[in-house]
Formats: structure tokens, sequence, C-alpha cells
């Protein structure tokens, strides 16, 4: 198996295409902490199979996530990618494996990435937990980059206004916000919070960023949600705890399952 990360994910979307009997994907979904259940919405599955059947992929160890990959055919007749979970900077395999999903989406032919996640909300004064908010841009705090060498990408849209423009079609309450992205796996403490809040920060996570940064390298369009699961530390003055972030996931998977199965049929 090869150390270089861009034919690994070519390697692996080979393997994907024959395990699944794919030749190409228009889109690909990424599931976040508690999503996994909005993903029967988005249309027929095709194949299934564990994520570590592709090269490069390991089970996922984090609570929550499937460690799963879906070949699914849309109402609308596109070809998805469905992945039940996702690796983190934090479980210590470094940043390749982090992107390595996205970066086997591009090279299997998708276009678009669609990227969920579940969020602490930074301005519990207009958010609600259980609700969906469009990332609108992003602040890198993991002190990392999938992009080594002299590869130049501009991220001045990172998150493309086409698609949230679609999104917003199919709900119309749909906020927007800043994505802040911390290596983790602990939580922000109130200072940080504060901190952030400061810096123009909406939502505060442990995924995505690095993820949403590989797609735009492939040349696919990004979308971002997320899901708001709890105020940030400090804010309420309860403690956080993983548990119920997924407990909001399951409780809200069925209005995700819509509102993705809605945007992906609009591509």
């Amino acid at each position: 198996m090869t150390n270089d990360p861009y034919l690994l994910a070519a390697e692996a979307a080979t393997t994907l295409r024959n395990l699944t009997g794919t030749p190409s994907f228009d889109v690909a979904l990424v599931m976040g902490s508690g999503w996994a259940p909005a993903a029967d919405a988005i249309g027929e599955t095709v194949a299934e199979l564990p994520a570590t059947k592709l090269p490069g992929f390991s089970a996922p160890a984090v609570a929550g996530h499937g460690g799963s990959i879906r070949a699914v055919r849309t109402s609308g007749g596109r070809n998805a990618l469905v992945f039940l979970g996702r690796t983190h900077l934090y479980e210590g395999r470094g940043v390749a494996p982090v992107v390595h999903g996205v970066r086997t989406a591009v090279a299997a032919g998708a276009r678009t990435v669609v990227l969920t996640n579940a969020a602490g909300g930074l301005r519990p004064e207009t958010q609600k937990v259980g609700e969906p908010v469009l990332i609108a841009d992003h602040i890198n705090m993991t002190g990392s980059n999938p992009i080594t060498g002299t590869r130049f990408v501009d991220l001045t849209e990172v998150y493309s206004r086409r698609l949230r423009d679609l999104a917003r079609a199919a709900e119309p309450t749909l906020q927007e916000g800043v994505y802040v992205a911390f290596r983790g796996p602990t939580y922000e403490t109130p200072a940080e919070i504060r901190m952030l809040r400061t810096l123009g920060g909406d939502l505060i996570g442990m995924s995505t960023v690095l993820e949403a940064i590989a797609a735009r390298e492939g040349g696919a369009e990004v979308l971002g949600i997320s899901l708001v699961t709890n105020p940030g530390a400090g804010l309420v003055g309860e403690p956080l705890n993983h548990e119920e972030v997924l407990e909001v996931g399951r409780a809200t998977a069925a209005r995700m399952g819509v509102l993705l199965s809605t945007v992906v049929d609009k591509l």
C-alpha cells in the first residue's frame, strides 16, 4: 500500500467502485456525531460495506460513528456516497487519515461534498439546541492543514454560496454561522469560548475544517451543516458530555434526513 495520500485515495476509489458496482459518484456525504440515522432518508442503499474494506481506512474510534460506507441511489437518480463515521485529528493517526474519505470520494467522481457535524453553539441567544446551521466560513484552530508543499488553494469561498442557497430553498429558516475547529478531544474552556465569540465564531467542533480544505483542493463544492447539540462551555453553566451530543442527533434524525435528501436532489 502506497504512502502517497493521493495515490492511496485513488486506490480506495477503485476498490470502492468494484465493491459497490457504482462506476462514479455524484455527491458524497460525511455524517457527523448523531447524524447517522438521517442517512436512511437520502435514498435507496445499493451497497454497504465496512470502511476497513477500502485501502487506508480504519475503524472509527468514536461512539456514534458507524464505520461503514454506503452507495445510495437518490430519488432524483444521483449516485451518493455516504460515510457513516469519520476519523478525527485527536485520534492521533495524523492529518492524512482525517481527509482520506473526502479524497477518496473526489477520486471516485464526487464533485459535491456535504459535511455534517455536531457542534456547540456559541450564540445561545439566537441558536436553539437541535437546530441545523449552515456553515458560511470557518476558523481553523487545529494547528494542522491537509495540504503540504506548494499547493496554494484559494479559500475565499470554502463553503459554496450556491449550495447554501439550495439548502435555504429547502428550509428557509436555516441560519448561517462561522464554524471553529479545535483539535480536541477535550471540550473548550469557558475562556476559550469567550475568545471564540470575540473572534467571530458561531459554532465550535472537532471536525469538518480539514475535510473541507481537502475537498476544495480536489475541486469539489462543499456544503457544511452543523447540528447545534449544546451551548458552548460556560454559556449556560451546564457540563458537556458526548452522550448529550448523540441524543440530540437521534432526536432530530428525521428532520436532518429530510433536509439532506431535499438538498441532494436539488444539486
